[in-house]
């Protein structure tokens, strides 16, 4: 059972109820010298994030606990989830629920999930969101596969190579069997540049997809690759970190047509990479082709607000050829938790949010790059996550790194062969100057062992 502490008014209801005026008339049977009237010397009390932590120190001392500090990112990211999100999100009405998409799914349901739409629609500036998609990556395919609805173009997908490889690779792969063919804008210093992406948009070109902050961490000129879409015709979908809103401008002030965005990092855990959540919304020129459902608000017969599955174009619903998506599902928990990881947070919240995020990561680059044999890899500004050029190699160095204590970051050879002597490294707010400071000694020792 969850512990509710008594307020004041509970206390003088309960007094009262059995005719006592104060707490101390409840231990009169007690003897004065056992009482406990001295002061038990209670320190201050801790922000929920200092208690977090102190807790956390105190389980690490388990034996077989996994005591690394986490810098890892790529599209997954160790940021603080506020007691709130679990406790809720618990609860066996949203936790044993069953799939929400039939006609039948109850208020509660459709109104957490309304309320997501709505909550999403406020943190990217779009016009309508739907209820969630499976992850990042399935976001920006379903975004892609929307695009090409609407534009009834079947030619060309242009893509920044600084989206996420697997987001790509994803997008590929259901498009094989397609008319459409994907063409990647490859990467220059960490970035995507305006001329050479705009050279490679022609006028069949349904979408083009660009990530901002991008998979480096590098913010784009985004406005200009939107224009070179927009001069086109082309849909402009961007993948956007959504805690990077916090102090970002919203994707519809640079003319963003579709936003999509890993909502990991948004009160979900790093999971070992899942289940997660794929955030998609959109101008109101795509409603009719938004892939999955859009729940709405209506008045039931007696006048009362209630809500109902508005849209819900898939093939189990409607014909096959009219169906915008074969997807089954959103991940109706973790919107959820996304929803009142929101509400907890609030606009202020989620600034200083993506504020510690920034400075912290500056901090760690800074940190990083005064040791010897690191170095940052690419010039310009960044959010929360930053690649070195690490002069041995990045493999045998990130096992030293995490045998003192870290997960140091995550090597981009997996994914570019041609830095296959980088490290992505990603800071969040929950990181404190003793872990960077740590991590940069780790590095240090790590790389002259070599």
């Amino acid at each position: 059972m969850a512990y509710i502490a008594n307020t004041p008014d509970d206390v003088r209801v309960m007094l009262g109820a059995i005719g006592l005026d104060s707490l101390d008339q409840l231990f009169d049977m007690i003897p004065p010298e056992y009482r406990l009237d001295r002061d038990l010397r209670i320190p201050p009390a801790l922000t929920e994030f200092d208690l977090t932590r102190r807790v956390g120190a105190l389980l690490a001392r388990n034996e077989g606990a996994d005591r690394r500090v986490c810098f890892l990112g790529a599209g997954s990211y160790d940021h603080f989830i506020p007691a709130v999100v679990d406790s809720l999100a618990s609860r066996g009405e949203f936790y044993t629920a069953y799939t929400p998409y039939q006609a039948e799914a109850s208020q509660g349901t459709l109104q957490a999930t309304f309320e997501y739409q709505t909550l999403m629609t406020q943190l990217t500036g779009m016009d309508v969101s739907n209820a969630s998609l499976y992850d990042g990556g399935s976001a920006v395919t379903e975004a892609v596969l929307m695009a090409l609805a609407t534009n009834r173009r079947a030619g060309r997908v242009v893509v920044a190579g600084t989206v996420h490889p697997e987001y790509r690779k994803i997008l590929e792969t259901y498009l094989t069997h397609l008319d459409s063919e994907v063409v990647t804008v490859p990467p220059q210093n960490g970035g995507v540049d305006p001329s050479a992406f705009a050279a490679a948009i022609t006028p069949d070109t349904a979408a083009v997809v660009i990530q901002h902050p991008n998979f480096f961490g590098r913010l784009e000129d985004v406005a200009a690759l939107v224009d070179a879409a927009h001069a086109h015709g082309a849909t402009a979908i961007v993948s956007v970190d959504p805690i990077s809103l916090g102090v970002l401008r919203r994707p519809d002030a640079y003319g963003a047509d579709v936003v999509v965005a890993e909502g990991q990092g948004l009160g979900n855990p790093m999971s070992f990479g899942g289940p997660y959540l794929g955030i998609l919304a959109c101008r109101q020129d795509y409603l009719r082709k938004l892939p999955g459902r859009i729940v709405g608000q209506t008045a039931d017969r007696n006048g009362k607000r209630s809500w109902v599955l508005t849209l819900q174009t898939r093939e189990q619903h409607i014909r096959r050829e009219k169906a915008t998506s074969n997807i089954c599902t959103n991940q109706g928990l973790l919107a959820l938790r996304s929803s009142i990881y929101l509400a907890a947070m609030g606009p202020r919240g989620l600034r200083e949010a993506a504020e510690l995020s920034t400075r912290k990561a500056h901090y760690a680059a800074e940190a990083l790059a005064k040791v010897d044999g690191l170095s940052l890899a690419f010039p310009g500004p960044f959010f929360k996550e930053f690649a070195i050029r690490c002069d041995k190699d990045p493999r045998a160095v990130l096992e030293k790194v995490g045998a003192a204590g870290f997960h140091g970051g995550v090597g981009l050879g997996r994914w570019y062969p041609e830095l296959a002597d980088h490290i992505l490294v990603a800071v969040t707010e929950k990181r404190t100057k003793d872990e960077i400071d740590g991590l940069a000694d780790a590095y240090r020792d790590a790389l002259a062992a070599s």
